[in-house]
């Protein structure tokens, strides 16, 4: 049963390496028999892979088709930032933070600024946000937010590609670090709340 279940999961995280590289297209069906010859393993653990990332949301299943990867639409960005946004609010108010910690946040946003290739600057911005909420304790709050944030991807590595994307979130991001810092959560999640919907303006304006 373990086998089965790691089997399923490696399979799930090269699924979405292989969506946020680009090599699996918005729309385009995926072809289950030529992923199993590829990968080396039976289709079960391919399908269970792709019905896990359909509850995401990041696949959508078509009768007389199969799964594709789901298109992108300015009413789910607004539902997906605003959740998420909600969620890692929660999970800040019950997480806790060491000076080791705030280091690590500070740390973690000058290799943001330095670096410069878009996807590299994406993973590292959610990377900052990984670990802001590394001290929560609650697993299911932090899976659900796991799957939200896979589908966000698609959203910024589209859109994301430009300096002005950055410059508010870099301001946010140092503010937030400023604010548990001096142990203040409840300004931390106020604009953390405030870095969530800045990102999702920009992002509904390249969506019209």
């Amino acid at each position: 049963m373990q086998q089965t279940s790691n089997i399923r999961n490696a399979v799930r995280s090269y699924l979405l390496d292989e969506i946020h590289k680009g090599q699996l297209e918005i729309g385009k069906t995926i072809n289950l028999a030529a992923l199993s010859r590829k990968l080396g393993v039976s289709v079960t653990p391919i399908r269970e892979a792709l019905s896990q990332l359909e509850q995401a949301r990041i696949i959508k299943a078509i009768p007389n088709r199969g799964f594709v990867v789901a298109s992108l639409t300015q009413q789910e960005a607004q539902n997906l930032y605003e959740t998420t946004a909600q969620l890692e609010i929660v999970a800040l108010e019950h997480s806790s933070f060491s000076e080791e910690d705030v280091e690590l946040l500070r740390n973690q946003q000058v290799k943001l600024q330095q670096t410069h290739t878009p996807l590299n600057r994406l993973k590292a911005r959610f990377e900052f946000h990984d670990l802001l909420l590394k001290n929560c304790t609650n697993t299911v709050l932090l899976q659900i937010l796991d799957d939200l944030k896979a589908r966000l991807l698609f959203y910024e590595q589209g859109f994301g590609q430009d300096a002005s994307f950055y410059e508010n979130v870099d301001n946010q991001n140092e503010a937030i670090i400023h604010a548990i810092a001096e142990d203040n959560v409840p300004t931390a999640a106020l604009i953390l709340k405030m870095n969530w919907m800045v990102v999702l303006q920009y992002i509904e304006k390249q969506l019209v």
